[in-house]
Formats: C-alpha cells, structure tokens, sequence
C-alpha cells in the first residue's frame, strides 16, 4: 500500500526556475475590402511557423527524405501557408 507524504516539501522538479512565457505575437494578414463581413485571419508567429514546418515535412517525406531538399521544401511551405492564411483572410476556404 503506498503513503502519503505528510510534508509540503517540493520536490527537485518543482523548485527550478521556470522563466515567464513571453506574449505571442501576432501575424496579421490583409483585411478584406469592401463590406464584406469577413474579418482578416491572425495568427500567431509560433503557429505560422508550425504549420510551415508540417507542410515542409510533407513535402520532404513525398520526395523520399532525399538530402539537399531542405529548404526549397521550407520555401514552398511557406508559400503554400501564406497563401492559404492569405486566402482565409479574403473569404476563401482552401484549395
């Protein structure tokens, strides 16, 4: 049967330093023009970039992971997000 701890102690883990997390920051894309009641898309650096970095793992894993792909498949995720999170912003579902 286990006990219980009957003091507070913390343990080890508990007791480092843990440094405060700084505000994301915010990617903002075109707004529509007109009045159309579609609201511009935002999103954050750190999301913006995860989700270039999934597309680009895709593309590496079609190509069969072959070196020296690395970053034309960076650079075409990136186009390929932006493009997406551009057309998210105009009304447009993805393509």
């Amino acid at each position: 049967m286990a006990t219980r701890r009957s003091d507070s102690t913390p343990t080890p883990k508990a007791e480092q330093a843990v440094a405060p997390k700084a505000p994301a920051r915010r990617v903002q894309r075109a707004k529509p023009k007109g009045n159309s009641a579609a609201t511009a898309t935002s999103v954050t650096v750190e999301t913006r970039r995860a989700m270039i970095a999934q597309a680009a793992y895709f593309h590496a894993e079609r190509r069969g992971f072959a070196p020296g792909g690395e970053e034309q498949d960076w650079l075409k995720a990136e186009a390929e997000v932006d493009a997406l999170l551009e057309g998210a912003a105009h009304g447009r579902g993805p393509q």
